[in-house]
């Protein structure tokens, strides 16, 4: 009991000594650690960390049982270890660097003024019609919207356009006999940059087996960048959105634009530029059409 208690007091007094940096210190390794976790969690380099840890654990028992040769065995080990650590996993470790940076900024000031919020919500309209034209004609497509974290690589695997977005252009990009539409297409600056684009595939292994190459290569290219991805499957007409290495199936034209409204927009200039309301009545009334329409076709039958 005395032991506990001693072991107790000893506690507290290492506390009680702690000042508002000692506090701020702690957070913040907290906080590195945390962001450390998240990022190896659902990677390859979830098994690796294991790894080390039990490297690690024979290095302090062998140091405290003194066994010479295991420790100097293991240390040898754990000093080319940690440089074969940063030229396996360069990939994932680039990925994590360039996303540090985040872009709240860079999208605040891309959208800032009416005109620019104008027109990128017409721009994100005209990509959901096309998404949703292809996916009732079942033809596949892979459409890159690029954020703060530039596509220079991928561009130059393609053929650059440099083209004014519409719906007309993206389904002829995409058409099954057309010469580039294997490839993904990469939006920069609400302009058709490039096409015909090859992306990094996924190598996680969780992936569901069903999805194919291009639907691997948007999580890919979701992994290594903060891009937003579309998807068409050819096969089912199915339109997914990929964003950091997570894909989301099951979208149409309405409910995919309101994503990506939700995903590349500020909601505050949304507001304050009073889009909200029109744009979502706008919705509303292209539902009652579309409805209609169908209505129409039915009783012609």
């Amino acid at each position: 009991m005395g032991y506990l208690k001693d072991a107790f007091m000893y506690i507290v007094n290492q506390f009680s000594g702690m000042g508002i940096n000692d506090v701020i210190d702690i957070l913040i390794v907290a906080v590195i650690f945390y962001y450390i976790y998240i990022f190896i969690r659902d990677r390859r380099a979830g098994k690796l960390a294991s790894g080390v840890v039990f490297i690690l654990l024979i290095l302090v028992v062998s140091s405290f049982l003194n066994m010479k040769t295991l420790s100097f065995l293991v240390q040898n080990v754990v000093q080319v270890g940690m440089l074969a650590i940063f030229i396996v996993f360069q990939p994932e470790l680039r990925s994590m660097l360039e996303k540090m940076g985040g872009d709240s900024l860079n999208r605040l000031n891309r959208l800032g003024e009416q005109k620019e919020l104008q027109n990128t919500l017409e721009v994100l309209d005209e990509i959901a019609k096309a998404a949703q034209e292809l996916s009732n004609e079942k033809t596949g497509a892979l459409m890159v919207l690029e954020r703060s974290t530039r596509l220079g690589d991928e561009v130059k695997s393609g053929v650059v356009v440099d083209g004014e977005i519409s719906t007309f252009l993206i389904k002829n990009i995409f058409f099954n006999k057309a010469p580039l539409h294997d490839g993904a297409m990469i939006v920069r600056d609400n302009r058709i940059l490039a096409c015909g684009c090859f992306l990094p595939l996924s190598t996680n292994s969780g992936i569901v087996k069903d999805l194919g190459t291009r639907h691997r290569a948007a999580i890919g290219i979701s992994e290594n960048s903060d891009a937003l991805v579309i998807v068409v499957s050819e096969e089912t007409g199915n339109i997914s959105v990929a964003q950091n290495g997570k894909l989301e199936r099951g979208f149409n034209r309405y409910s995919l634009r309101a994503e990506l409204v939700k995903r590349m927009v500020d909601a505050s200039l949304l507001k304050k530029n009073g889009h909200k309301d029109k744009e979502a009545t706008g919705t509303e009334n292209e539902k009652i059409a579309e409805i209609i329409n169908k209505i129409k076709g039915f009783i012609k039958k």
